[in-house]
């Protein structure tokens, strides 16, 4: 390494501090809340993504002169759950020739499918640093792989260069292109004939099933609010026989670390509320070519529901949402994990790119040839997901 690097490895998000976290996280192209320092740390202090779930955190630091010019939250896991990066068949294989695929280690926000910074840099350089110290550390603590999950450009290009095996996955977004729509009517009025009468008949069910809604933000989201939510959120998972990811506890540091990146649409019926959706946002302004943007983005987090009313999923997750970030001038809501089902609701779909090393040679060779493979499909399936584009042709 060209600098005298100082390493640092914490097995706690409290090992650095948040202004220098933040302040680093803040540089970034893609500088999603779902890395900031109250984020990961509430996932830590509630022990959601902890030791105790198969997420062992280990945060490593690179200093020089004691300025913080590099870091990332690496977890080492016992499982591949929570992830939305499915490497199943992997562990599967290494298994079947008597192999150990656990522990490996994952660079990721836990239980967060967004897209964003997960090598935190000042340059090129130090990104590339970073990574080798990353994979020297797996080499070193008997690790079968590295992977960095849904990461911004800048980290895939480090990744690339370094070797690092790319996987390609499709998620749907949607955008709210300059000089953005007027209302909600302006936005269906770009849609194919279609599509717009779809969401029309959507609507109007739960309308006519008595379901109003109301929306929060921030720190007007009541205690009694959070309490609701996480009564329906607790109970999707339930209801698909798994325990949920994130608990209470980690709900609340939210309402109290970061309330302003949180909103909630709570819909109800004789004046009972029968579901919810919590949607999180976030502002940041990004500089290229002398020039700075600023960009307001909304993701698609969690939902659920008491009562069973047709479409009210959404009308929740997307009608409300969608108007709501109209209204207020946000130029992007991103939907989460898959669901092709989204591009009809006009969420387009958006390559996602991953990064994988693993020890192995051999399986390492296997893997390649299998992105390869995978590759290619991946791109036939965007070719055939522009030919349904939802939105009206202008030409």
């Amino acid at each position: 390494m060209s600098e005298d690097y100082v390493i640092g490895v914490s097995t706690s998000p409290h090992g650095v501090t948040a202004a220098e976290w933040d302040a680093l996280l803040q540089t970034q192209a893609n500088p999603s809340p779902f890395m900031r320092h109250a984020y990961l740390a509430a996932l830590h202090d509630s022990a959601s993504a902890a030791p105790g779930t198969g997420w062992s955190p280990h945060f490593f630091t690179l200093r020089v002169a004691g300025e913080l010019v590099a870091a990332c939250a690496l977890y080492a896991k016992t499982h591949s759950y929570g992830e939305y990066v499915f490497d199943w068949a992997w562990a599967n294989a290494y298994a079947q020739h008597g192999l150990a695929y656990y522990p490996k280690a994952v660079v990721a926000a836990p239980f967060t499918p967004v897209p964003g910074a997960r090598l935190l840099a000042r340059n090129d350089a130090d990104r590339t640093a970073l990574l080798r110290t990353l994979v020297r550390w797996c080499e070193h603590n008997g690790m079968s792989s590295l992977h960095l999950l849904f990461t911004q450009e800048e980290d895939i290009g480090a990744c690339a260069h370094a070797g690092l095996m790319l996987r390609h996955t499709v998620q749907f977004h949607w955008n709210n292109t300059q000089p953005g729509y007027a209302d909600f009517d302006a936005f269906l009025a770009a849609l194919t004939q279609d599509k717009r009468k779809k969401i029309r008949q959507e609507r109007r069910k739960v309308h006519d099933a008595g379901v109003s809604f109301r929306w929060a933000l921030g720190t007007d989201i009541t205690m009694a609010d959070w309490d609701f939510f996480y009564r329906c959120y607790e109970r999707t998972y339930l209801e698909h026989g798994n325990a949920p990811y994130l608990n209470r506890n980690f709900f609340a540091r939210m309402a109290d670390s970061m309330p302003q990146h949180w909103l909630i649409f709570i819909a109800e019926r004789n004046r009972q509320p029968i579901a919810c959706s919590l949607i999180a946002l976030d502002t940041h302004t990004c500089c290229a070519d002398g020039l700075s943007a600023t960009t307001k983005v909304a993701y698609g987090r969690y939902w659920g529901a008491l009562e069973r009313v047709d479409c009210l999923h959404f009308e929740a997750c997307y009608y409300q949402p969608l108007q709501w970030c109209i209204a207020h001038g946000y130029q992007r809501f991103e939907g989460g994990a898959q669901g092709e089902h989204k591009m009809a609701r006009a969420l387009l779909p958006v390559k996602t790119t991953s990064a994988h090393w693993l020890a192995h040679p051999a399986f390492a060779e296997a893997v390649a040839r299998f992105l390869e493979r995978e590759g290619v499909g991946v791109g036939n399936y965007l070719e055939e997901l522009e030919q349904r584009q939802p939105l009206r042709r202008t030409s």
